[in-house]
């Protein structure tokens, strides 16, 4: 990394503001219903303790608020569960910014505090400078181990850091380093998954893994715009038309730099998603009134072939609608081949990272990103303003 980490910068008697990403889901009555956010903070919070700090002030948004305090999206139910992982007090502050907040801080007996919702606050989204320097005031160094919203020039993110020297967190560096190192110098064969319901989210990645990738495997939704710029009848299937030309022109590029890109042989269709009706497999052609939701036996057995000779694979985007369990084998088979492999694994975050929690697969890959947008444009090769605005190493 070009950029300063927690590791580099001294924190014993400072003050230390971390954003973190602890916009967790939670259930009808505020129950938070997956931690993994808030567990996957713990290395960088433990590290600054033991680094003997004045204060250790966390921050967050959760859900959208749109810059009015709404209950729902308080950040209380972090606050409890942060408390029962540390097994350290965590204070909760009724605010983010201001004059009573500082003191609050200042004359407490506690080390750890949790300021509420950022998102309470307009001008967190509209990266608004004095609220920056709200945020910086409170500190005497920033570290921001919130890969998930780094991808986002927000004042808590972007903003802050033109005021604090800062530094990614544990957990921010290990992203950027499995998340570079995939792009910059993958172990070769280097291969890559695409799925999810669209071409258009995936056009800048393609582009720019087309230089880097040994093989590309599609599968999702949007493989059948794909398969239709080839000619293929795909149905009632996902398409994107407006996309068919680009849909060709990716593949006559593969083509021109001998990059394989592997599309479904056979496809899982059904003439109903919600009723899972009239469900059967298909080959390459759909048939009219017929959906296709996930990839089939014969693909699923290709792409196994075609992955086990790779030594790095990038996965972002499920290979069908997994949430569903009868149109789930295609991304459950892959990731379950892919976890037994001797290679480098990483998961985009979002829904391929849900998939591969609910498979219980978590703990086989070799990295799962926390950010399901921030790893889309990293892999696209955009600069991430919240790591840019991070303080360059000397």
């Amino acid at each position: 990394m070009e950029k300063l980490t927690v590791k580099d910068v001294n924190l014993t008697g400072k003050k230390v503001l971390v954003r973190c990403d602890f916009n967790v889901p939670q259930d009808a009555g505020l129950k938070i219903t997956d931690d993994i956010r808030i567990r996957a903070s713990l290395p960088t919070i433990k590290y600054i303790l033991s680094q003997k700090p004045k204060k250790i002030i966390l921050m967050s948004h959760l859900g959208r608020p749109d810059g009015k305090v709404v209950e729902k999206y308080s950040l209380k139910p972090v606050a409890i569960r942060l408390k029962e992982l540390l097994g350290l007090d965590v204070k909760m502050l009724d605010d983010c910014v201001g004059d009573a907040i500082k003191q609050e801080i200042d004359n407490a007996r506690e080390i750890i505090f949790l300021l509420e919702n950022l998102r309470f606050h307009a001008e967190e989204e509209n990266n608004d400078a004095a609220f920056a320097r709200g945020l910086a005031g409170l500190a005497d160094i920033f570290v921001n181990d919130a890969f998930g919203t780094a991808h986002r020039s927000h004042a808590s993110t972007e903003g802050v850091a033109h005021y604090l020297t800062s530094a990614a967190g544990l957990l921010l560096e290990k992203e950027i380093n499995y998340l570079g190192k995939s792009l910059d110098k993958p172990q070769k064969p280097f291969m890559v998954i695409l799925g999810g319901a669209k071409v258009s989210d995936k056009i800048g990645v393609i582009e720019n893994l087309l230089p880097r990738a040994d093989e590309i495997i599609i599968g999702g939704g949007m493989a059948y715009t794909f398969l239709k710029a080839q000619g293929k009848q795909i149905g009632n299937s996902k398409l994107e038309k407006d996309k068919l030309d680009i849909a060709k022109g990716i593949l006559e590029k593969a083509a021109q730099k001998n990059v394989r890109i592997s599309l479904p042989v056979d496809n899982v269709v059904t003439d109903n998603i919600e009723a899972a009706s009239n469900v059967k497999t298909v080959g390459e052609d759909i048939p009219e009134g017929y959906i296709a939701v996930d990839i089939g036996p014969k693909t699923i057995d290709k792409y196994c072939v075609i992955l086990s000779e790779a030594k790095t694979i990038v996965w972002n985007g499920p290979l069908g609608i997994f949430e569903k369990e009868v149109f789930a084998a295609g991304t459950k088979k892959i990731a379950q081949f892919i976890a037994g492999l001797k290679a480098t694994t990483v998961i985009g975050g979002g829904d391929t990272a849900a998939a591969v929690a609910k498979f219980g697969l978590e703990d086989k890959m070799t990295h799962i990103s926390t950010g399901g947008g921030a790893s889309l444009e990293f892999l696209e090769g955009k600069v991430l303003p919240g790591i840019a605005a991070l303080t360059d190493k000397k």
